[in-house]
């Protein structure tokens, strides 16, 4: 996730806070941040480090403000529109111990507690199949099993909801971007690959955008 320059919530918490909870950096937000920050914040990554405490520290209150706002980890689509799977948000629990972390004292924690820091992964960019491209309403010529959607140009800050009309006049909700950051782009999977039948009319996509409906095979 990538924190925002917030002046007033990154000051760092002062030594002689008063510890009153038992959540500490080694145990508990050394792992959340592991698993949900560190593909950005760490050593060479896209945003300042928080794999240490002396790093995390100073930014408590941010992160705390941060991740119960959903902004961070960043995800570009609103929950509960469209099922999807690798979804880096919190969960409540998770959210929950970073609230506890910041508003008991921040405390370190014992050395003993603490797991190895991730390395970066080396990844191969693998661009998936490309079935069609929505820009503008799109109706579908024949049936299509969608996998997914890959933004391709969305206007920064751009909020869109995206919709699959079937023939039966119902309707499939696919993709609701909510101010939209290219920085964070990503293809968004879907939980269960939907089956859309031919005459199927993709909607929500105003013409100055561009979204590439991605097919089974390649998910």
């Amino acid at each position: 996730m990538v924190l925002p320059v917030l002046v007033a919530a990154s000051l760092p918490v002062q030594a002689h806070d008063i510890i009153t909870t038992k959540i500490t950096f080694d145990r508990e937000i050394s792992r959340i941040i592991y698993a949900r920050c560190a593909s950005c914040h760490r050593p060479g990554g896209t945003a300042f480090s928080l794999l240490t405490y002396a790093e995390a520290r100073p930014w408590a209150v941010a992160i705390k403000e941060e991740v119960l706002s959903r902004r961070m980890p960043p995800w570009g689509a609103v929950k509960g529109f469209g099922e999807f799977r690798e979804d880096q948000a919190l969960t409540p629990e998770q959210m929950e111990l970073v609230t506890s972390w910041v508003e008991g004292g921040v405390p370190e924690g014992e050395e003993k507690d603490l797991l190895p820091a991730p390395k970066p992964e080396t990844t191969v960019t693998k661009h998936p199949q490309i079935a069609a491209v929505a820009s503008g309403p799109l109706t579908l010529k024949q049936p299509l099993t969608l996998a997914g959607l890959l933004p391709q140009l969305i206007p920064e800050k751009a909020s869109i909801r995206i919709t699959a009309n079937l023939p039966d006049g119902s309707v499939e909700p696919l993709l609701w971007l909510e101010t939209y950051k290219a920085q964070f782009g990503h293809a968004f999977w879907f939980r269960t690959p939907l089956n859309l039948p031919a005459g199927t009319v993709i909607k929500g996509v105003p013409s100055n955008a561009k979204v590439a409906l991605l097919p089974k095979s390649q998910s």
